[in-house]
């Protein structure tokens, strides 16, 4: 059977979660865990638009926390921090004995590192002349809130 290989680089938004789907149901096929929940905050201004945002999911007793974003005339106020605690408080109700997260050096890895995560691995020159850093935070078993 021939098949054709194409790039494509403009991926939709459908697309991807299509793909995730197929990825998840695979891994929830391999592992026997079908509890998969997207873990999100936000905060918004007073006209209500997104200044500051975190978003990952829990699945199988971990989570990965995959953005937190503060809008570049918000920082420095305490959000990023503020969405991180609220983040692993509702990990911790789920059950989730682990929350994983990367980031590059020049981005959050202190404020990550000042609640509590460990760093597990840096992956220097990605991107060249920078590290990406892989950190991990061990939550207490039977935490309830």
């Amino acid at each position: 059977m021939n098949h054709a290989i194409q790039p494509f680089h403009d991926m939709s938004s459908a697309e991807v979660d299509a793909i995730e789907d197929h990825i998840y149901d695979h891994n929830r096929q391999a592992t026997g865990h079908d509890d998969a929940q997207g873990l999100a905050f936000v905060i918004r201004d007073e006209q209500s638009r997104i200044i500051a945002t975190c978003a990952g999911y829990t699945w199988a007793g971990s989570s990965e926390l995959k953005q937190l974003w503060v809008d570049k005339a918000y920082r420095g106020r305490g959000y990023g921090r503020d969405l991180l605690h609220a983040f692993i408080e509702e990990a911790a109700r789920r059950g989730v004995e682990q929350i994983w997260v990367a980031s590059y050096d020049f981005q959050a890895p202190a404020l990550y590192e000042s609640a509590g995560f460990e760093r597990m691995a840096e992956f220097v020159g990605w991107p060249s002349g920078h590290s990406n850093v892989l950190l991990r935070l061990r939550l207490p078993l039977n935490r309830v809130s």
